[in-house]
């Protein structure tokens, strides 16, 4: 996220009725909270991104301050037809999906209410928060929560797309955490989902986005916390080989819910490092089993060691560039043995690494920021984990696939891959967008071809152009779009707030 206000779009379309409308009626419901071109507010909060390619040009701009405004803006918007788009943390980078050219941009900059319970078993967040934020709210209690891995991801995002987090083999995805949900429905309503009161909801809520409403509050479980063992370790492109053996090792074997890892393969000036996220959650174990077959590996530098998660999100947002365009992008390969889990894995390197030439061929490698590669293992430790945090299910589906040709459900070990392209100039918008969805077709044509291929796609590193839902499952994404017309019967978060994935009409 950018530390100054990033420069707006200089595009000045004029707003149509129904928009001007909408602007108009929230200054007379909202006077203090609804700001327009030209003031500062409007330009921080429009530039106000993780990437360039997210910034559009509103009409105006609400900053809510409760639930209650925000229902005042969602009955604004039915009432005269205007189309709005919301922004919590700003990290989604999928243009469109949390702002909006012409239309009104809801930000959540002032709901940032944060309050542990008395008994410190949960943490009431407000959406407007980023992972950061908690972390460093929550140390003070020695607690933490499931959650994001980088200081400026938004709550909001990272956990209504379920959630990666470096607690997974134990606790599961970050949304298999939020015990309670309060929301503001198509009509104005709110209402809290939870277990027991609104649970369809409260389950499509855990990996199905913004399809059913604008949550304005996260009831979080917390567990014990003060330091763990953590840090980038990185090391030279030329070990890849033993680097892809020990990750897919890991993958296959590793049966200590307390670890956790990220390798990221990074191109910088066309020169490959690996830097490798490794995490243990302990406060004096400092030489993990399960991570042992990673530090075989020599290294070029480390920062492993003992911190807290607040210190180490804040250590790993050097790989948030300021002022610069992002994309991500996504799939997932699965394995049957360990022998299978690593051809999963080189070959999503082999085809991304394949491609490249045709990247360079398009844009300027003098442009081109960063360029990635990474795998997420997704192990049965961890979908057990989710069962246990999260008896009642999300709707993520990952392990229910019957579309690999690897076994049973319980042999499998599934590698979610993430794509990364970071690069200056908005004239090569187009050519790395063609580009990330070749390699992505690509990857999954060649794991489909070996029978490695998995549908899922983790929305929190898709790309604006892949159907997330479809790799839920038929049958969750079924209930998925049961649950938001039930909500949503006017479809409200269908069409009048277009950006991020749909489930549907």
């Amino acid at each position: 996220m950018p530390s100054s206000p990033a420069p707006a779009d200089t595009r000045t379309p004029l707003p149509d009725s129904a928009i001007a409308a909408g602007c108009s009626a929230l200054t007379r419901f909202l006077p203090s909270q609804v700001f327009f071109p030209g003031s500062g507010v409007y330009d921080y909060e429009v530039g106000n991104f993780w990437s360039n390619t997210q910034i559009r040009r509103p009409a105006c701009v609400v900053r809510p301050t409760s639930a209650g405004d925000v229902s005042t803006v969602v009955r604004g918007s039915r009432a005269t037809g205007a189309r709005f788009a919301v922004r919590a943390g700003g990290h989604m980078a999928v243009p469109g999906a949390n702002s909006i050219d012409d239309g009104i941009l809801v930000v959540m900059s002032n709901l940032t209410r944060i309050s542990i319970a008395p008994d410190r078993a949960s943490v009431d967040v407000g959406p407007g928060l980023t992972w950061e934020d908690v972390y460093a709210y929550l140390i003070n209690f020695e607690r933490i929560a499931v959650g994001g891995r980088i200081a400026p991801i938004g709550v909001a995002g990272l956990t209504l797309g379920g959630g990666i987090g470096f607690q997974g083999n134990a606790r599961g995805w970050a949304a298999d955490n939020v015990l309670e949900y309060e929301v503001v429905l198509a009509s104005g309503e709110v209402v809290v989902a939870n277990e027991t009161s609104s649970a369809d909801l409260f389950w499509a809520l855990k990996g199905g986005g913004a399809n059913f409403g604008i949550v304005t509050n996260f009831k979080l479980r917390t567990v014990p916390s003060t330091k763990v063992l953590a840090g980038i370790y990185t090391i030279d492109g030329s070990h890849m080989e033993a680097l892809i053996t020990a990750v897919a090792d890991y993958a296959s074997h590793n049966n200590d819910p307390l670890s956790h890892i990220l390798p990221l393969v990074e191109i910088v000036n066309q020169t490959t490092t690996i830097g490798l996220v490794l995490f243990y959650d302990s406060a004096t174990e400092a030489n993990p089993a399960p991570l042992e077959r990673f530090f075989a590996i020599p290294a070029t530098n480390s920062t492993v060691a003992f911190k807290t998660v607040t210190e180490f999100v804040i250590e790993r947002n050097s790989f948030s560039i300021p002022d610069i365009n992002d994309v991500l992008f996504a799939g997932t390969v699965v394995g049957g043995n360990g022998g299978d889990v690593r051809a999963a894995i080189q070959l999503t390197h082999d085809v991304f690494y394949g491609k490249l030439p045709d990247l360079y061929a398009t844009v300027p490698p003098a442009a081109l920021e960063y360029v990635s590669i990474g795998w997420q293992p997704v192990p049965g430790l961890w979908l057990e984990a989710s069962r246990r945090s999260n008896p009642g299910g999300n709707p993520l589906g990952l392990g229910s696939s019957s579309s690999s040709a690897v076994g049973g459900e319980e042999e499998k070990v599934h590698v979610a891959w993430v794509g990364i392209v970071m690069w200056k100039d908005a004239r090569y918008d187009d050519a790395v967008e063609r580009w990330i969805r070749d390699v992505t077709d690509a990857i999954n044509g060649a794991a489909r071809e070996k029978g490695l291929y998995d549908p899922f796609v983790y929305m929190g590193d898709a790309a604006g152009f892949q159907d997330v839902f479809a790799g839920y499952g038929a049958e969750n994404r079924e209930r998925l779009l049961r649950v938001s017309r039930e909500y949503d019967p006017d479809r409200v978060f269908q069409t009048l707030m277009p950006g991020g994935f749909k489930v549907g009409l």
